[in-house]
């Protein structure tokens, strides 16, 4: 692995042993700390996109390893005003070892990590969040013991969470599910990927007969729009019936699990019944954000 730019960079391989790492660096750092694996290694953190769990979990689990982060917003960068994408990654790449990118297009994370010649994280992009989609992975195993096999579904906007959630669970052997209006799909080369996958992959617009029988049901924010625009307008009558509510679930497995990576927009996505109801396996999966990222960073700058 030479970045994380999206989970099709990931073999199964390669998926499972971050996870393998991540277990170890929790239970490490539960017992009183883990290990200074990027002792000397400086890290990069540029946010073009505001952030809670995100930064704050590179922050922690940068200086948790030993190493330093540095935080910056691109708007207080000269990129914020005009410097060629270009010459900010060859010279971010002759200072840190490792840059964190929370940014829009994936083309320019992708654009990026060619010029940089360190390795790069995808913070978040329009099209995937990896980062959030291996804490998802991981919490299912913490509470499940595994994921082949498994039934996991998706409902919502097939943007970000979406495309790297088909990804992911198919890499690691589970049967998916994506739930989304017909104008919301996910990305085309996503759905390829996932058709290689056969029956293990399934696209509805129907929530009851995507949830059906699910062992875990994820969502996300899908009125990303400012409130009282067009566009939120617009997306709130699109997405009436994807809420995740108690009478929804009910054709879930009895014990589903329900992960959101938050922020949640209760009332939309997710009734407030049902978050508080799975806080715990919610709040769990935010805290492995910390974990699963540090097992990535161990990975790229220190070979573990």
């Amino acid at each position: 692995m030479k970045n994380l730019l999206k989970m099709s960079d990931l073999s199964p391989a390669e998926l499972t042993h971050i996870l393998d790492v991540a277990d170890q660096l929790k239970a490490q750092q539960k017992l009183g700390g883990t290990a200074p694996l990027l002792a000397g290694k400086t890290v990069a953190l540029i946010f073009s996109k505001a952030s809670t769990r995100t930064r704050t979990s590179f922050e922690v689990g940068v200086y948790q390893l030993g190493g330093l982060g540095n935080y910056m917003n691109t708007a207080e960068l000269q990129a914020g005003r005009g410097e060629p994408l270009k010459d900010t990654a060859r010279v971010l790449g002759r200072y840190y070892d490792c840059v964190v990118w929370r940014t829009y297009r994936q083309s320019d994370l992708e654009e990026f990590a060619e010029l940089a010649g360190v390795p790069v994280i995808n913070g978040l992009t329009d099209y995937a969040h990896p980062c959030q989609v291996l804490a998802d992975l991981m919490t299912i195993r913490e509470r499940r013991g595994s994921l082949a096999g498994r039934k996991l579904c998706f409902v919502g906007d097939g943007s970000s969470m979406a495309n790297s959630l088909i990804v992911g669970g198919l890499l690691a052997g589970m049967q998916v599910t994506c739930v989304c209006p017909q104008s919301y799909r996910p990305a085309a080369d996503v759905l390829m990927f996932a058709h290689k996958y056969g029956s293990a992959f399934h696209l509805t617009a129907d929530p009851a007969e995507g949830i059906q029988d699910a062992d875990v049901v994820a969502t996300a924010v899908w009125n990303t729009a400012k409130p009282g625009t067009p566009e939120s307008e617009q997306r709130l009558r699109d997405f009436v019936g994807y809420q995740l509510t108690s009478k929804l679930l009910e054709s879930a497995k009895p014990d589903v699990m329900v992960l959101h990576c938050l922020p949640a927009h209760r009332g939309e996505e997710i009734s407030s019944a049902v978050f508080e109801q799975h806080a715990p396996e919610i709040f769990d999966e935010a805290e492995n954000r910390l974990h699963v990222q540090k097992a990535v960073l161990a990975i790229l700058l220190s070979g573990k």
